[in-house]
């Protein structure tokens, strides 16, 4: 029943071969990697005019200023992921740069920043939607939690459908949402110029507003660069885009800023122009909408691209969240079930622990996007400051043309964006705090599973030759069939155990991977190490151990069987000291026993190392 539902909901399996097709063009990259920032053009202006309008309806001019200053830090972080995507074309973004040219501890504390701002990502993007839809439907107002929860899931739903499909999803809304605030800018502006928009603003661009301070003006700064949220996620995902990847990463990089920064100055521009000031019923870019088009079809239209926008940019958490969760698993800080991919070739266990994290956010801060706003750009500007900052020293270290040039796009960049970082926690403090316990937190994690994967690969290296003890069995048996995962200490006792019951001992290994190179590479080393022992290595095209496992055995066991012999698969496994280590690694074992207990022909045993540390 659960096989039958997950191939309805995800699709069937997809073979390893087949992921040079789930690559990336810049159309739908565009659409995939892009909806985050692009549709963060609907509540960037909002959270200006709101740090404004506290004081005054006169210093809602200001955000004309404040959204200069966005742009010109937009254009400063381009120039530099885009540097970002040719120095590290592996993905990975701003933990891969943080930990090459800073160090192990600012790379976690970028890649910590992330995955907690993917999460927020996913939230404010959901609860954004939400409010749009409210907006124009004020019924659903009081279940915009139980919406943007369904949302979230709905999108998760997707990603584990693969790549190539959600993109394929997504291009309709994202390109629609385009289409709609181009028009809209082109519309409103058209309308200004024949006089059909009348000329509302409370206070010219240049006039004196009584009690203006710089303090109030950081505010809106600090609030209004959430629109620049969600430009790292290129960088973190430039593997996933058709060759040459890096020029099609940077150029998709290049069309998302220019598209963003037309959007960003032309709302702003039309909400200083019509005098709109927010509240909490009805979003800004709503009421400019409403303005500009009417309360008719185009509102309407116009609103419903919003929405949908706002919901598939959840989207681009869930496309850099899984790469970046798989860089720092390889690096032994996360659980290795982050390597695994899925039947559709994604990252399955990061996009579920991505979505079940953004349920978590939505139900603690009750759906408020308001809410998540400064801490979610404090998870942006952190890592957004390390990676800068270390490109600097990248330049510095590796020259190259016009690397000083390149350096001091890098430190204008750097310096705005660590300002940002200090007036959040200055001004926005009763916002940002939960960020000093999280992130001290997670660091803590980071160095307590990789700290267990370092004792568990000392414990299990192979000290002394492997033939030697492979070659301690004291009596005979029949067939047993060894299940080998790689070369380790736990293979060679296994082996050792096996020769002490059996008279013929298969080892066994699945592999999957597309690198035939790589494949061989395990059955080289093993047969240097046993030259006595049968080894034998089954491809797996869709990744999958245990279905592999269970034909092999079937017929080693029947042949077995008809000549009077018994079958014994054994099944290593490392017992860690503590249980709840058991979560960092992968329960392949477990999987393998419950597959093999079907047969009643065969005889399952574990052999169980346990570590000391």
């Amino acid at each position: 029943m659960w096989r039958y539902l997950k191939r309805v909901l995800i699709g069937k399996p997809l073979k390893t071969t087949d992921e040079g097709g789930q690559a990336l063009s810049k159309f739908k990259a565009l659409a995939l990697l892009s909806s985050d920032a692009l549709s963060s053009v609907a509540y960037g202006t909002e959270q200006i005019t709101t740090i404004l309008i506290t004081l005054s309806m006169a210093a809602l001019m200001y955000q004309i200023w404040v959204a200069a200053l966005v742009l010109v830090l937009l254009a400063a972080i381009t120039l530099s992921y885009q540097q970002i995507i040719h120095a590290y074309p592996s993905g990975g973004g701003a933990y891969v740069v943080a930990s090459t040219n800073w160090g192990q501890g600012a790379g976690l504390v970028a890649g910590g920043s992330l995955l907690v701002d993917y999460m927020l990502t996913v939230a404010v993007s959901t609860t954004s939607a939400t409010e749009a839809i409210t907006s124009a439907i004020p019924a659903l107002y009081s279940h915009q939690v139980l919406l943007s929860c369904l949302i979230v899931i709905g999108i998760m739903l997707l990603n584990l459908r693969g790549l190539r499909e959600s993109a394929s999803f997504l291009t309709l809304p994202v390109y629609l949402f385009i289409f709609m605030i181009i028009f809209m800018i082109i519309y409103g502006g058209y309308n200004i110029l024949t006089g059909n928009i009348e000329y509302h603003a409370s206070a010219g661009i240049t006039a004196p507003v009584q009690g203006m301070t710089l303090v109030l003006f950081l505010r809106a700064f600090s609030s209004g660069s959430s629109s620049l949220t969600g430009v790292e996620a290129i960088s973190n995902a430039v593997p996933n885009f058709k060759k040459p990847k890096s020029h099609n990463a940077s150029a998709t990089l290049a069309i998302m800023a220019l598209i963003l920064g037309i959007f960003f100055g032309g709302i702003t521009y039309l909400s200083y122009y019509m005098g709109i000031v927010p509240n909490g019923h009805e979003t800004v870019l709503s009421q400019i909408g409403e303005g500009v088009f009417g309360h008719g079809f185009l509102y309407y239209l116009l609103q419903l691209s919003t929405a949908m926008i706002l919901a598939v940019a959840a989207n681009t958490g869930f496309s850099a969240f899984p790469m970046l969760a798989y860089n720092m698993a390889k690096d032994k800080f996360l659980p290795h079930a982050y390597l695994d991919k899925g039947d559709r070739l994604g990252y399955s266990n990061g996009i579920i622990s991505l979505a079940v994290g953004a349920v978590v956010l939505i139900l603690i801060f009750g759906g408020k996007t308001s809410s998540l706003i400064p801490l979610y750009a404090v998870g942006v500007f952190v890592p957004f400051t390390l990676s800068q900052s270390g490109m600097i020293i990248h330049w510095k270290r590796n020259k190259g043309k016009f690397w000083a040039g390149k350096a001091t796009i890098n430190f204008i960049g750097a310096f705005i964006s660590v300002s940002l970082v200090i007036c959040l926690f200055l001004l926005r403090f009763e916002n940002v705090w939960p960020y000093l316990i999280v992130m001290p937190l997670l660091l803590r994690l980071f160095y307590k599973i990789n700290r267990h994967y370092k004792r568990v690969a000392e414990q299990l290296r192979v000290e002394e030759t492997a033939r030697s003890i492979a070659a301690t069995h004291h009596y005979d048996g029949a067939t047993v069939i060894v299940l080998v995962s790689g070369v380790t200490k736990v293979t060679a006792k296994a082996i050792s155990y096996a020769q002490s019951i059996g008279d013929y001992v298969i080892a066994m290994h699945v592999s999957f991977d597309a690198n035939p190179e790589k494949e061989h590479e395990t059955a080289e080393e093993f047969k240097k190490e046993f030259p006595d022992v049968r080894f034998v290595d089954i491809h797996s095209s869709y990744r999958s151990i245990a279905q592999p496992t269970l034909r092999f055995c079937d017929v080693i066991a029947k042949r077995a069987e008809d000549r009077n012999y018994s079958t014994t698969v054994l099944v290593p496994q490392f017992v860690p000291r503590h249980p709840w280590e058991n979560i960092l690694h992968n329960q392949t074992s477990l999987r393998l026993r419950a597959t093999l207990n079907s047969r009643q022909n065969i005889v399952i045993a574990t052999y169980n190392y346990h570590l000391k540390e």
